[in-house]
């Protein structure tokens, strides 16, 4: 299958702006493989349909820019870079843009779309979008290559990541990954996988660690004996793939699923947040910019949280090719790793930030610690005091979308 790629080196992060593959790869993107499967998830509840601002993608490097302009409609010209391609990993975003959140705030927001082709923090750290999103420890990889960037919001308050095998592999523990085939995507996603195995005692060098294609082709053809897999994407194309044991879906009883959440794994990662450079922000009127544009996409989350399927309307009509029951799936894990938001939605979780800090030095992610403004709380909590509603999501629990074949 061209993906028996033995990795024999520990990967680090790269410095600047790492594909957020496995962050939001897309279940269609790569022929998939998958079929559906009726598993269950849960979701919240939905939103409206809403088609992108005006977005082509962004370029992967972009010029510098300035102070954000005024439209001629005197809103203020705004350009968001994702880090993946249209789906509901984002809806928050899209959401607002549909819904007139951001016009509210006086913003005339372009979503740039991600890509395989796209570098995501490059677009944000040499101007080609004043904002953007990306992992944490990409992020902090970033800065420590040079780049200014500054984490300003967290928006998903625990990991999407897994390590999914099937049940007669009797592979329920990272200790039990010795002498396995071990699937990972790399490219900046492999490090809680590589300190989960480094804590039990294995050394990722020595390991067959396989470079793994963005889809779950591999592990349903037994090329894998343990695939990494988001709960809200690889997870689901297994869920829709025919178990040609049985000419039925897999269902979630077949396979053992290893959560990096879960206190005995312990090695979970802060993922999607929101970004920006530190000399953007210092510009006259800017950090007011970003507050607005913070408080608008929290108002576009809560809206995906209680409208789900109309969230997945929205997606739909912005350019995603998901299938509606994959596309369904994702918002349900997505808002299930955003809610409840304890400290309120986009809010720092100290704890969380420590331990994504110690596993990335601990662990050679990073070479040290980041220096001093790598994130900054006062932005996201200025947004959230202009909110009303239910900001924390406190009873938010996911509700059961039946997986379909290919996830159509």
């Amino acid at each position: 299958m061209g993906m028996k790629q033995g990795v024999r080196a520990l990967a680090t992060l790269a410095t600047v702006g790492i594909l957020a593959a496995a962050c939001s790869s897309t279940p269609a993107a790569s022929g998939g493989g998958a079929s559906a499967s009726t598993g269950t998830s849960a979701a919240a509840s939905g939103g409206t349909s809403a088609a992108p601002s005006s977005g082509t993608s962004a370029a992967a490097s972009g010029g510098t820019s300035a102070a954000p302009s005024g439209s001629q409609a005197g809103l203020i010209k705004l350009r968001f870079q994702s880090q993946w391609v249209v789906q509901a990993q984002f809806g928050g975003y899209y959401a607002a843009l549909d819904q007139g959140y951001f016009k509210d705030e006086g913003l005339d927001v372009q979503i740039l779309p991600g890509g395989p082709d796209i570098n995501n923090l490059q677009v944000v750290a040499s101007g080609g979008a004043e904002i953007g999103t990306s992992w944490v420890p990409k992020t902090l990889a970033s800065r420590e290559g040079g780049t200014d960037l500054v984490t300003i919001s967290q928006i998903l308050q625990r990991s999407g990541t897994r390590m999914v095998s099937f049940k007669n592999s009797n592979i329920t523990t990272p200790t039990q990954f010795a002498g396995k085939k071990i699937g990972s995507w790399f490219g900046g996603n492999e490090p809680e996988l590589f300190a989960a195995m480094t804590k039990a005692g294995l050394d990722p060098k020595k390991e067959d660690v396989i470079k793994q294609d963005f889809n779950m082709v591999a592990f349903t053809s037994a090329d894998l004996d343990v695939a990494q897999a988001m709960i809200y994407n690889e997870y689901a194309q297994v869920l829709e793939t025919k178990n040609p044991a049985t000419g039925q879906l897999y269902k979630p009883e077949d396979l053992n699923v290893i959560d990096f959440n879960d206190p005995s794994i312990g090695t979970a990662m802060l993922q999607d947040a929101v970004i920006a450079r530190d000399s953007w922000l210092k510009q006259p009127g800017n950090e007011d910019v970003a507050v607005k544009f913070l408080k608008a996409s929290y108002r576009g989350w809560m809206y995906c949280r209680d409208n789900p399927d109309k969230c997945a309307d929205i997606l739909t009509k912005a350019g995603s090719t998901l299938g509606k029951s994959h596309q369904l799936w994702m918002m349900n894990e997505i808002n299930g790793l955003i809610w409840p938001s304890p400290n309120g939605i986009g809010q720092f979780d100290q704890a969380a930030w420590d331990q994504t800090v110690n596993i990335a030095t601990t662990y050679g992610i990073l070479k040290a610690k980041p220096t001093e403004g790598a994130f900054r709380t006062d932005l996201a909590q200025k947004a959230l005091q202009g909110l009303t509603g239910d900001t924390k999501g406190t009873g938010f629990t996911k509700t059961t979308v039946q997986l379909t074949e290919g996830g159509s």
